[in-house]
């Protein structure tokens, strides 16, 4: 049986630098109707069990540490005993919402996450966190951006740990070399394609962030 992608939005809080902003997240189920691994497990671990529907969780696989993100992880790993996979770099913001808590596997680049007969490749896309990673799925036609590119341009830099010129560096080097179809599937909001976003490279550098 051939991997597909699931869809769920989940509600809940930002914090970062003593603000908080309520934010919908998407958590991005990727497997078939036995296995599937979990990008980004966002505010509601229920929510999440419940849409994979009894199939095993082989991993969580955190794109970023910022806590909208990876606030469910551990209550999801304990309810289904799949690895939290997370950037080595981003363990200083991980650790701000989990001290008690640690990652169980790091993320490197170029390593390959297998699922369902597809595979997932970790793209190390800096800027929007240090330890951003992108999930580049080829026969899904698909790169998982998390907070890094979305539709309208790259992820924020203006708080701690982000940096404007290093996400325009991951995004034109990493995420819009890749062939133009692909689906951009983000961490907030629509999807897009990289084909579209593309052409706009010069007008986020010249409105800067």
């Amino acid at each position: 049986m051939a991997a597909r992608i699931d869809h769920l939005v989940t509600s809940g809080t930002f914090a970062l630098d003593g603000g908080e902003w309520d934010v919908d997240n998407n958590v991005w189920i990727v497997g078939d109707d036995t296995e599937a691994i979990v990008i980004d497990a966002a505010h509601d671990a229920d929510a999440i069990e419940t849409a994979l529907n009894g199939r095993a969780l082989r991993a969580i696989v955190c794109t970023h540490a910022h806590n909208d993100h990876i606030d469910a992880a551990p209550a999801l790993a304990a309810a289904t005993g799949a690895p939290i996979l997370l950037h080595p770099d981003d363990l200083p913001l991980w650790k701000r919402t989990h001290p008690d808590r640690a990652p169980d596997s790091e993320l490197t680049d170029g390593q390959e996450l297998r699922i369902a007969g597809t595979t997932l490749t970790v793209l190390h896309t800096p800027g929007h966190a240090p330890g951003a990673v992108c999930l580049y799925a080829p026969g899904l036609t698909t790169v998982f951006t998390g907070d890094t590119l979305f539709r309208g341009g790259p992820g924020a830099t203006g708080r701690s740990f982000s940096h404007f010129p290093t996400i325009i560096d991951s995004i034109r080097e990493r995420l819009l070399t890749l062939p133009p179809e692909t689906s951009v599937r983000t961490g907030h909001g629509d999807s897009t394609t990289v084909g579209a976003e593309a052409p706009h490279l010069d007008e986020w550098i010249a409105r800067g962030h």
